[in-house]
Parts: structure tokens; C-alpha cells; sequence
């Protein structure tokens, strides 16, 4: 019946995890995809969470990093993206990166294999039908315009919008290692590291000024009329962006120097390049941080002046796009649904989530809500003090609805760490890992707590 069924229009990231989600939770599941039929200027594949940006879903220390407790959140509950990713793996030190073929074959595979979701082709051209009673929009940030029209008639809100930026993607056997070295910042292993998982390229003083002068310099691909206004997302800042910020902004972000050893030279680089595997086999390396609007034959030429990619071959140059998303602070309620037509859902970076992590996050906890709803279940959110739930939070009310911009998640958006005790009577604030480490043990307390409310709840309406 239709009523009982949960339509999913998008097979990203989120609606690929809110349709597993609500699948096994025991909810009939139809997810809509428009790809093959209708393609987005960035993806390339018809397949399920196809990666577009980067490989990286970074740190997975979930003990002091608020993204890798994110990771632990979702594997806990279940996560498909999750456990695709971590069978996709590829060495990236202590952060967790994938290869992205594999990891959106095994997405689409588990999906397909599902006896309660069915995959249907396809573009909606306008809001879900009436009939559709239960819906979680999960289109990304290339909603398709037809779509966006809709959601904006419907809302009365003028489009947010940002831009994001992809970075190249180098074929290994290009690279001069003759002049570049494996090496991880401080040789950290990491998950599934070994503490050479980075390629690196020297450059000293000369040549990085060099360098900085062709990004701020070249030609840049040209925004539209009603581009111009639109703002970039300040964690995927193209690099020739921070480079106009100042010719030192690049050495103390993706190009710093530290923790690094050359050992072609006892010269000590002036800064450094990084490229990060991207695939299983290790054929492809992306340029870590070198997300761009180069216009493509100065790519080649600019990125060919960095030492040791002077005859570098890529599989991939860099590229931007442009990512929509909602007020959700004034638009959606506690648990993701519209205010203004609560049978929709939203969830994904078109809630004002940044991130693989957070918009599969958001995913996971809307296939959740709406399979309790569906089911006849209270819907019951994480706590503030989670991951999950601090980014719930920000997102349907925690920020300020006429400043709300896209947010990665951070130990900010938590609820304080309390002034500590000590034996003697004393009080002292925690501070440095102590204090991370307090935030993701409250965490991980709160979010089993929720799982097994969630668990109980499902077992008295069975």
C-alpha cells in the first residue's frame, strides 16, 4: 500500500543510507534515482553514493576527532555507508579513505540485493505525487532544477547556495619519485596506515612563490550572472582562493611543511604538495587540498610546475560545482520533516550538513524517523550530547535561521564540557585530548542509551 511505503528520491550518500536504514528496520522501500537518464555535471556513474569531491571521509580517531566519532556513531547503528567504506579502504593515515569505485559498487550491490528496496529510474519533475505519503528528499547538492523550482514554491525561501570545488586525481606511475617521498605528517600510521601513506612533493622558496603567483594569475572558469553572488564553502575553498587570502595562507594549510623528512635532500622543504591514494590498487593519487576553477589547460600546466609532477598524468582534473541547500533551522521540524508539508523529509547536504560523513549521517537518522512513523513507533531522536544528535540539532534549530550556512561537524556544536571535580575539591577545566576524549565518552554512553530506547520502542510494537 502506499501509504505504508517510503519513497526516497536520491541515491547518494543519504538516500542510499536512509533507504537501508528504514529497509531493515522492516519498511518497504522504493528509492529514485535519476541517474542514468538524467546526469549532474559532476557525477560520472549511474551508481549508488558515487563520490564526486573527494575520497577522504577524514579522521577516524573516535576518540579525540568529532568526525571520526561520527564514524563510530554509524557504525554502531548499523550503517551501510559505513561498512562499504570500511571494506573500501585505502592507506590515508589516521583518516578513513576510500576506493571510490569499490565503495559505490558495494553501496549499489547491497541495495539492489535488498528484498525490501527496489530501485526505480528516473527524474521527478516536480513535488512527489500526493499519493507518496511518506518521502525523504535526499537529491544532494545537484537537486535537479525541476525539483528545486518545487521545493522552492513550496517553501517561499529564495535557493541557499554555495560552491564547492573537486581537486585532481594523478596516475601514480607519473610521478617523479626520484624527487617526491612517501611519508605521513609525523610517520602517524593510522587505521589501516602504515606511516608512508602520503606522496610528497618538496619545493623550496623559489618555487613555491612561483607557484602561488600562476594560481592567483591564471584564468579561472567564469561564473554566470546568477552565480556571481553565490559564496564558497569555507572547508573546500579552491586553493587559488586561499592563495589570493595571502602567499603564506597555502603554507600553513595543505602545503605546510611539518612533520615531513626529504630524504633526496638535507635541504628542508619550503613547503609541500600531498597526494593521497584514491583507489584500492593504488594506480591513483589525489592532490590533497588542490580542489580548483582552473580553467583545465592551466591545470596541466601549473600543477606540471610542482617538483616531481612535471610529467604527471591525470585521470582527473579539478572542477566546480554548484551545491544547494535549505534554511533548515525555519524549515524543517525536530525530525527532519517539512514544517510547511510534513510528509516530506529531508536529509543529506540539502539540510545545510557538510561532509560524506554528516550527510550520510542525516540519511541514516531520516530513514530511522520515518520508519518509526511508518510503523506506528515514537520517534526518538539522539541526544544533544552525540555526534548525531549535536548535528540534529544545529541544523533543525540550534543555528540561527538568517545567518544558517553549511556545517561540518565539530566539537563546537556540542553541549559544554562541565567544569571537573577534583579529589582535593578543586575546580579545573579539561583541556586538549582530556577534553576531546570527554566529549566522545559521553558520546558513545549517550548513543548506545539511544540505540537500545530505539530497540526497546521497535520490541513493544511488534
Amino acid at each position: 500500500m502506499t501509504d505504508k511505503t517510503l519513497h526516497i528520491i536520491g541515491a547518494g550518500l543519504a538516500g542510499s543510507e536512509a533507504a537501508w536504514q528504514a529497509a531493515e528496520a522492516g519498511v518497504t522501500v522504493v528509492l529514485h534515482e535519476m541517474r542514468p537518464e538524467k546526469m549532474t555535471p559532476a557525477h560520472k556513474t549511474e551508481g549508488c553514493a558515487e563520490l564526486v569531491c573527494s575520497n577522504s571521509f577524514r579522521s577516524d580517531d573516535h576518540e579525540h576527532n568529532a568526525v571520526g566519532l561520527l564514524h563510530e556513531e554509524m557504525r554502531r547503528a548499523g550503517s551501510l555507508i559505513m561498512r562499504a567504506g570500511d571494506n573500501a579502504r585505502v592507506p590515508a593515515g589516521s583518516a578513513l579513505a576510500v576506493d571510490r569505485d569499490v565503495f559505490s559498487q558495494e553501496v549499489s550491490e547491497t541495495l539492489a540485493a535488498h528484498p525490501r528496496i527496489t530501485l526505480k529510474r528516473g527524474e521527478l519533475d516536480g513535488l512527489p505525487p500526493e499519493d507518496w505519503q511518506h518521502v525523504i528528499i535526499a537529491t544532494g547538492p545537484l537537486t535537479s532544477p525541476a525539483l528545486s523550482e518545487a521545493i522552492r514554491g513550496l517553501t517561499g525561501e529564495d535557493a541557499l547556495a554555495f560552491f564547492d570545488a573537486i581537486a585532481p586525481i594523478v596516475y601514480k606511475d607519473s610521478i617523479d619519485m626520484s624527487k617526491a617521498w612517501f611519508q605521513s605528517r609525523y610517520d602517524k600510521p593510522g587505521p589501516g596506515g602504515t606511516g608512508k601513506d602520503y606522496i610528497n612533493c618538496p619545493m623550496n622558496k623559489e618555487q613555491y612563490e612561483a607557484f602561488i603567483d600562476a594560481l592567483v594569475t591564471g584564468e579561472k572558469t567564469e561564473f554566470k550572472d546568477w552565480e556571481k553572488d553565490t559564496p564558497y564553502f569555507e572547508g573546500c575553498l579552491p586553493i587559488e582562493v586561499m592563495a589570493e587570502r595571502g602567499p603564506e595562507t597555502l603554507r600553513f594549510g595543505p602545503m605546510k611543511p611539518v612533520g615531513l623528512t626529504n630524504p633526496h635532500s638535507e635541504e628542508r622543504p619550503y613547503a609541500v604538495v600531498q597526494l593521497r591514494q584514491d583507489n584500492k590498487l593504488g594506480t591513483l593519487y589525489n592532490i590533497v587540498g588542490f580542489q580548483t576553477k582552473l580553467k583545465y589547460g592551466l591545470q596541466t600546466e601549473v600543477f606540471r610546475s610542482i617538483p616531481g609532477l612535471e610529467k604527471a598524468e591525470f585521470a582527473r582534473l579539478g572542477g566546480i560545482h554548484r551545491n544547494t541547500f535549505l534554511n533548515s533551522p525555519k524549515l524543517l521540524d525536530e525530525s527532519l520533516r517539512l514544517k510547511a508539508m510534513p510528509r516530506l523529509r529531508f536529509a543529506g547536504q540539502m539540510t545545510g550538513c557538510e561532509g560524506y560523513v554528516e550527510s550520510a549521517s542525516v540519511g541514516l537518522m531520516a530513514g530511522r524517523f520515518a520508519a518509526a512513523e511508518i510503523l506506528g513507533r515514537d520517534v526518538l531522536t539522539p541526544p544533544q550530547e552525540t555526534a548525531m544528535g549535536a548535528l540534529l540539532n544545529h541544523i533543525t534549530g540550534g543555528a540561527e535561521s538568517e545567518t544558517f550556512q553549511p556545517m561540518n561537524i565539530n566539537f563546537g556544536l556540542f553541549p559544554p564540557v562541565p567544569v571537573q571535580e577534583t579529589p582535593n575539591g578543586k575546580k579545573r577545566k579539561l583541556k586538549g585530548n582530556d577534553r576531546k576524549k570527554f566529549y566522545t565518552t559521553r558520546a558513545l554512553t549517550g548513543f548506545d542509551e539511544w540505540l537500545a530506547r530505539v530497540a526497546a520502542a521497535m520490541r513493544s510494537a511488534a
